[in-house]
């Protein structure tokens, strides 16, 4: 069965992410111990990544969990979105592109409330035929949900699906379901492998 869609993970694959960015430097700025940035959304009434609370949620949670005033929780938001979207890798992003229109693109994160938003500086929209964001459609990754829904809105089944992920649980989870499934270490590496999986699935 051929390979009619490929489908890519965005953050830590098709976005290069540097943990230097976020959060130690802005725990450092604002005088907070190490973890304190992330303990302070434990508060939240629900998961961000399943779309129950909204940006402003965010915003607001970690303005009275952290005792921050406007500025700072402001500043302390910028340098979240410059790490969340990081730096795009455009050897993969170019390789993604250059398979429509014989194949399907796609993309399947795991996200939160304004990545859509902030990620259309990377041009993923202009280069897919779909993107399910998590945080939009109530779903995540590894649940066997969030892949069925990618297939029946591509109308495609699980064999013609090819996928990338950086997340081995993500990647299991497809598999299981029938995708081909490749682990993301570096992008040569990842564009070699899919590539022979492409071939493979064409001469059965």
């Amino acid at each position: 069965m051929a390979i009619r869609a490929v489908v890519l993970d965005i953050g830590g694959v098709l976005e290069v992410i540097d943990d230097d960015v976020f959060p130690a430097p802005a725990e450092r700025r604002l005088g907070l111990a190490p973890g304190t940035i992330a303990g302070g959304l434990a508060g939240l009434p629900g998961d961000a990544v399943v779309g129950e609370v909204t940006e402003a949620d965010v915003r607001a949670e970690w303005q009275r969990a952290l005792s921050l005033d406007d500025r700072q929780v402001d500043a302390l938001l910028d340098d979240f979105w410059r790490w969340y979207v990081g730096t795009l890798d455009r050897e993969l992003f170019d390789w993604f592109a250059a398979q429509r229109p014989a194949r399907l693109t796609a993309i399947l994160s795991n996200s939160g409330p304004g990545a859509r938003e902030r990620e259309r500086c990377h041009g993923f929209e202009e280069v897919t035929d779909d993107i399910v964001y998590s945080h939009e459609v109530g779903l995540a990754k590894p649940d066997p949900a969030a892949y069925e829904l990618v297939t029946r809105r591509l109308g495609v089944a699980a064999g013609e699906v090819l996928f990338l992920d950086d997340v081995e649980a993500n990647v299991e989870a497809a598999r299981a379901l029938g995708w081909h499934a490749v682990l993301h270490r570096d992008t040569a590496t990842s564009i070699t492998e899919m590539e022979h999986l492409i071939a493979a699935a064409a001469r059965v």
